[in-house]
């Protein structure tokens, strides 16, 4: 089939990569032209392992391509993907939608005969209404349909989940639409992937409810975690005692902290303005959100008091910068805040990460970034762990050790056991246990 894929941030281009993988003709659209620039000469914008070689792969069998030209891509397209940002508005936290309305005036004018319209962007419930709207508004004459198929894909494991996802939700109201949407999913029936036909609006909500659960998990746990350091347990052992409960499920249950990324600090606050607008308040949704921002800021509060309660001069390593592992995305890293944390009680924050940094040293003025991560421990009053990459996993802690000033590690993430590192000779402190 072919297929138009507005848009090509994370979204996009690993979308439109597998799509092409699957072997329809897709063409990537978008308006930056250094980012499509980049795309033509085979340099991939941002950090996805294995993208740049799916991409790569391809380019060379002419079925993935790039362009600018909105009005090149879209004419004779079976299907229309929107995959445009929807970053929280400023000042209410809603979902800004300029850019999905913007790109479906474009796609009315466009258009030459049928087409499926499908938001892949995470939008509010309503929105297919208004993209439905605004297109049969340019063009009453012609037969289209609008769908909302929302994405699942985690930042480091985004090819996989794509191709070999836990479900393929479809929102659609016309039989057509369905068809369409079941020929490009297609080629992942041999893998029994659930296709899950609802109504289009249910499909807008479900996204929401997923990533406003799913940061309800992480939240609890870090709770969980507080509440453990208060009585003397530990919550590695709460998290596998309850996750092996098969009604709550081991994953989303690790302590750290705070969530962050492109999708839940967003898309919780989102589907918080939205309830409050239906007059349904999820008031669950609101105590997550709160609890997870004061959260992060608690995490630099912990660094400091393990230096003693003053860190004015002194020299703190941290070690991870992206909000996970194996994504250089920084949109609403814990790191952020716990930076400014620090800096603002006097710290002389030096940091490291293996893929992050290109994008952190615009967010983080005053902070020096490291070539190595031994750098960050040299002469420091206290490393912490951010960001659990496999890289701090085995670090030569002997080393670590002498060449810091004091050896006091906070490891936000629990990567090290804590008799290990007492045996070591450091002063540890991480989250939930003992």
């Amino acid at each position: 089939m072919r297929i138009a894929m507005i848009g090509s941030g994370y979204v996009g281009l690993v979308s439109g990569a597998c799509l092409a993988d699957f072997g329809h003709d897709v063409i990537c659209v978008d308006k930056d032209e250094n980012r499509i620039a980049m795309l033509e000469r085979g340099e991939i914008p941002i950090f996805e392992p294995g993208l740049e070689d799916l991409v790569a792969s391809n380019v060379k069998q002419k079925r993935l391509s790039f362009t600018t030209d909105l009005s090149k891509a879209v004419p004779g397209a079976d299907a229309v993907f929107i995959a445009v940002g929807t970053p929280s508005r400023r000042g209410d936290g809603h979902a800004d939608l300029s850019y999905v309305y913007g790109a479906s005036k474009e796609i009315a004018d466009a258009l030459t005969g049928y087409c499926v319209i499908v938001t892949k962007s995470t939008v509010p419930v309503g929105t297919g209404d208004e993209v439905e709207k605004i297109i049969r508004e340019a063009r009453p004459d012609l037969e289209f349909a609008v769908v909302s198929n929302p994405e699942f894909l985690r930042e480091g494991a985004a090819i996989s989940d794509f191709k070999r996802p836990d479900r393929i939700v479809v929102g659609a109201e016309t039989e057509q639409a369905r068809e369409v949407m079941s020929e490009i999913y297609r080629p992942l029936y041999l893998n029994q992937s659930p296709l899950l036909f609802t109504g289009r609006r249910t499909s807008e909500l479900i996204k929401y409810a997923a990533n406003a659960f799913l940061a309800t998990k992480i939240t609890f746990i870090n709770e969980m975690a507080d509440l453990c350091e208060k009585v003397g347990a530990d919550v590695q052992d709460v998290a596998r005692g309850i996750g092996l409960d098969n009604r709550i499920g081991s994953k989303f249950l690790h302590a750290g902290p705070g969530y962050g990324g492109s999708c839940f600090p967003k898309d919780t606050l989102a589907l918080v303005r939205t309830a409050q607008e239906a007059g349904s308040p999820v008031q669950i949704v609101e105590t997550v959100e709160r609890v997870n921002k004061a959260r992060k800021i608690g995490m630099a509060t912990r660094i400091i008091a393990a230096c003693g309660g003053d860190v004015r001069g002194k020299k703190i390593g941290l070690l991870g910068l992206a909000f996970k592992p194996n994504t250089d995305d920084m949109r609403d890293a814990p790191s952020i805040d716990i930076v400014a944390a620090l800096l603002a009680a006097g710290a002389k924050v030096h940091a490291f990460d293996p893929e992050a940094m290109e994008q952190a040293r615009p967010m983080m003025p005053g902070v020096t970034f490291a070539d190595e991560p031994y750098a960050c421990a040299d002469g420091a009053e206290a490393l912490a762990i951010i960001t659990e990459w496999d890289a701090f996993r085995a670090l030569d802690l002997k080393r670590v050790k002498e060449s810091m000033n004091n050896p006091v590690v906070v490891d936000l993430r629990n990567i090290y056991r804590p008799s290990d590192m007492k045996k070591r000779g450091f002063v540890y402190s991480s989250i939930g246990r003992a």
